[in-house]
């Protein structure tokens, strides 16, 4: 299975990078340079997409403001051949706490909720956000089967193989994709 995924972003790559696409992945620690990665790329013949994965800052990180200028363009606009691409496993971004809801009773702020307001607005510099809500059990199960097709060496009853997905599941943070795809290669190591 590891050996066909590889096939596949090979490619995917492949594909797309005759047609004049490149993606740079730039990590939380790399984000002083994404201003000068832009201007560098953007007098380039080639799209860009900059990758930002597993997005998420702290309450007391504050590359995030920098970010948001950034994405947003500041006196020079982002070029047209670069897409900022952002994961994260939170909804925000940043953490929140609720003295940032009631920071005009704890911080003598004039205006309430300007510190939610700033932290919120990171998110809504991203032009589209895909959220991912837990699937449940039938659908769960779909999951879990439609992975194992693609193994044929996982040669098991179903019935078993949905036990086995039930059990593992309630001990490995509920039912989602994630934790289907992660059964599954639990499966296929013990296997090899």
């Amino acid at each position: 299975m590891r050996n066909r995924r590889l096939l596949s972003v090979r490619t995917w790559k492949r594909e797309y990078a005759e047609k004049g696409l490149r993606i740079v992945e730039i990590n939380k620690h790399q984000f002083h340079l994404l201003s000068r990665v832009i201007s560098t790329v953007k007098k380039r013949n080639y799209r860009y997409i900059l990758f930002l994965d597993d997005l998420s800052f702290e309450d007391h990180e504050g590359e995030y403001k920098f970010l948001k200028a950034v994405i947003e363009g500041g006196l020079e606009s982002r070029p047209d051949n670069v897409m900022i691409l952002a994961t994260s496993n939170r909804r925000h971004l940043i953490r929140e706490s609720w003295t940032d809801r009631a920071d005009m009773e704890h911080d003598h702020d004039i205006h309430r909720s300007d510190t939610m307001q700033e932290k919120l607005s990171l998110a809504a510099r991203f032009g589209c956000s895909i959220s991912y809500f837990a699937p449940g059990h039938r659908l769960f199960q779909e999951i879990v089967k439609g992975l194992a097709s693609r193994c044929p060496e996982l040669d098991m009853p179903e019935d078993q193989l949905l036990l086995l997905a039930n059990q593992y599941e309630m001990a490995h943070g509920g039912e989602s994709g994630r934790t289907a795809r992660q059964f599954i290669h639990k499966l296929l190591s013990r296997r090899l």
